[in-house]
């Protein structure tokens, strides 16, 4: 989702991707006497696995992926290697999301101009809102499906999404996906084995974030133009609450226990908290500019917010909330036009995308600073991540 990229606003592109830290071992001389070279040995074996003080950081693992609507292409940041892959694809991506126990990736997006690139060209109305102002609308938005062990054989099924579809999640089974059509003030439920939008419900005007609660029963849609949340029930597929929420709200996102979902207002600088139990605004809490993407680490501990900023004057940061006092704990910088927000399983990083530099930051949630950056595609807007597969042997 993007709130003012143009394709005529420049990259700034960081062309060095900070190269992963290399572990220097010294080795230990030889003893004459077989009691010293046994404890030699001992040493040395042993030195791999002593770290120095304060060196105690986890190593990143698994995948990455990007939407890169400038340049029509979707990237894979393997985590483990610190190799960038960008695959072109029919559609300007405007947002993606892996479906665990699947293998597969979602991606929608408007259909690229024919032939040109990703074009990510917006009108004033759209490149506040995370439009696509001069594509083919006509044409009609798309859901692809891709299958993550073969990204380069391109999209195994490319289904019809509505006019402008925005953002894109899939229900606990994998069997269903959500999608928001901006145009249309929809939700498009689109049944994954057969390939067909089986409804749409109604939400508040442009519907842009939306995610589904941990338990699988609601969805809450962020609609920019009305101030409000949408409640989907994800079960009758009906809209069941409509709640007020402040200026330009554009993503949600939900505690790991589903009692409270937070709500970035790009036009208030502001994030607003909502008691899911009484469907209220309980608290607002204020951030950078122009707050886009918020995700909260799986442990309930953080809510990661962030700020791109306006064309005018891009913002390169995220705040850092602090879910127990409620209060910004940390402000990061990151890269120019910061945007969308992943978080690993296991809450020890998370993964922004900046529009502006053609990167993604991977931030450390224990040392609240970012430890590398990737050059992706052109103007990456959504992310998600893959974890790890499971090595032979292991448990789960």
């Amino acid at each position: 989702m993007t709130d003012f990229e143009d394709k005529t606003v420049r990259n700034y592109r960081s062309n060095n991707a900070v190269a992963p830290a290399v572990e220097n071992r010294s080795g230990i001389s030889r003893r004459t006497t077989l009691l010293a070279l046994m404890a030699a040995t001992a040493v040395a074996a042993a030195a791999p696995l002593v770290k120095p003080a304060g060196a105690a950081e986890p190593v990143a693992s698994g995948f990455v992926y990007t939407a890169d609507e400038e340049d029509g292409s979707i990237s894979r940041i393997d985590l483990s290697t610190g190799k960038v892959e960008t695959f072109p694809v029919a559609i300007a991506p405007h947002n993606v999301q892996f479906v665990p126990g699947t293998g597969r990736l979602l991606a929608v997006g408007a259909p690229r101009p024919a032939g040109g690139e990703g074009g990510s060209g917006h009108s004033d109305d759209h490149s506040k809102t995370g439009g696509m102002g001069e594509m083919d609308m006509d044409a009609g938005g798309k859901l692809i499906v891709l299958d993550t062990a073969n990204l380069a054989s391109g999209p195994i099924a490319s289904i019809p999404a509505g006019a402008h579809p925005a953002h894109v999640i899939a229900d606990p089974d994998g069997n269903r996906a959500f999608v928001t059509d901006s145009e249309h003030n929809v939700v498009s439920v689109i049944d994954l084995t057969n390939g067909a939008v089986i409804a749409t419900v109604p939400t508040g005007d442009y519907p842009h974030g939306l995610r589904m609660s941990p338990d699988g029963r609601f969805i809450y849609v962020a609609n920019v133009k009305d101030r409000t949340v949408s409640v989907l029930d994800a079960v009758k597929l009906t809209e069941v609450a409509r709640i007020k929420v402040g200026q330009a709200p554009v993503q949600v996102g939900f505690t790991p226990d589903g009692s409270r979902v937070y709500v970035s207002l790009r036009d208030e600088n502001k994030v607003a908290v909502i008691n899911t139990s009484a469907r209220q605004v309980i608290e607002r809490t204020e951030v950078g500019r122009s707050p886009i993407q918020v995700h909260a680490t799986p442990d309930g501990r953080f809510i990661f917010v962030a700020n791109q900023g306006t064309e005018a004057k891009p913002n390169d940061t995220v705040s850092v909330i602090d879910v127990a006092s409620g209060k910004v704990a940390k402000t990061i910088r990151t890269g120019l036009g910061a945007h969308g927000v992943a978080v690993s399983n296991d809450s020890a990083f998370v993964f922004v995308t900046n529009i502006l530099d053609g990167t993604v930051s991977l931030i450390s949630v224990k040392n609240q600073s970012v430890l590398q950056s990737y050059v992706v595609g052109k103007g990456p807007n959504g992310i998600t991540f893959q974890a790890p597969l499971p090595t032979p042997g292991s448990a789960g």
